[in-house]
């Protein structure tokens, strides 16, 4: 292409955009739509999703303060205000239910997080690429075992006449039903968890790890730094932001425990420290169909993740400027 065509083709993509410009504005988004109506199809698709299981439900949040009758409906219900909320925070439930799901989360916060950024700093430092593969294939697969199946594992493992007491037996330890002492929950639950979901959250920090510049590492060294220190003083720093955007979410969900693990292993002998405000809401809303104070509670564990969201990414960006927004 010589000189001469290269002039014209700018002077006539300047034209085409001066054009574009002297458009109305309905004509602008006609032209728009037709050069990318298949992306924005695509998009609506997604919106469609949010608005109609995320958005649109919050409608329901109404309930929470009425006295809500289905038969009734949501605007024919009596309004009854902050009675339920008053109703909850003065029962004798709430404060085993802010102790039971805040120690749960923390305990799951402080082994949980830090296993899976272990786990791929582990991975990353091995040489033989066959062991590496069949480690993340043997850790990634109870990721993908049904929820059910674990429980039920547990349950079976856990009994009186278990795999566990069979072996602690061995070593002349009285049996234990493990799941009728309330003592035992909170372990079980968190590391059933963490063996869970350790290989497949090691994934994005696999990912984090393969951006580390190879450079830095082999500068540290050069300098002396053994394996040790290059973990600690290169490749923990690297990852750094991908970790603790990691850490504010975790945080932001703190009052969330999964309530199908939950309802899955608990039991009456137990609930002293099994019992949790999304178990709560499942046992009062759906089973006894006490749905104005089931979603009074539910509206106070969302709120109070709200709060923790943005105050811990206020408090990040303040001290590391790395946040979510």
């Amino acid at each position: 292409m010589n000189k001469t065509e290269i002039k014209s083709n700018k002077v006539s993509y300047k034209g085409g955009l001066a054009s574009y410009e002297n458009l109305s504005f309905r004509a602008r988004l006609v032209k728009d739509w037709q050069r990318n109506k298949i992306i924005y199809l695509i998009a609506l698709l997604c919106l469609s999703y949010y608005f109609i299981f995320c958005y649109a439900p919050m409608g329901g949040i109404m309930i929470a303060f009425k006295n809500y009758r289905p038969a009734r409906g949501i605007w024919g219900s009596d309004w009854v205000g902050l009675k339920y909320f008053k109703q909850f925070f003065s029962s004798h439930y709430f404060g085993r239910l802010l102790r039971n799901t805040l120690l749960i989360n923390f305990y799951d916060l402080l082994f949980g997080l830090p296993a899976p950024i272990i786990l791929a700093l582990l991975l990353n430092e091995l040489v033989s690429q066959r062991f590496k593969r069949t480690v993340q294939t043997v850790t990634y697969l109870p990721y993908f075992i049904s929820q059910v199946v674990i429980c039920g594992i547990l349950l079976d493992f856990l009994s009186y006449e278990g795999l566990i007491n069979q072996v602690i037996n061995m070593f002349g330890i009285e049996k234990t039903i493990f799941m009728q002492d309330p003592k035992y929950f909170r372990t079980i639950y968190v590391a059933s968890g963490i063996w869970q979901g350790v290989g497949y959250g090691s994934i994005i920090y696999l990912s984090a790890l393969s951006g580390v510049d190879p450079q830095l590492l082999d500068a540290a060294a050069i300098d002396g730094c053994n394996r040790f220190q290059r973990v600690w003083h290169v490749t923990l720093p690297a990852i750094l932001p991908t970790i603790i955007i990691m850490l504010i979410l975790r945080v932001g969900s703190i009052m969330n425990v999964g309530f199908e693990k939950i309802i899955l292993l608990y039991n009456e002998s137990i609930y002293e420290t099994s019992d949790v405000i999304s178990s709560f809401v499942y046992r009062y809303g759906l089973l006894q169909g006490n749905y104005s104070y089931s979603t009074a509670v539910g509206l106070f564990n969302s709120i109070v993740n709200f709060v923790l969201l943005i105050l811990v990414n206020y408090v990040s960006k303040k001290v590391s400027d790395i946040s979510l927004w």
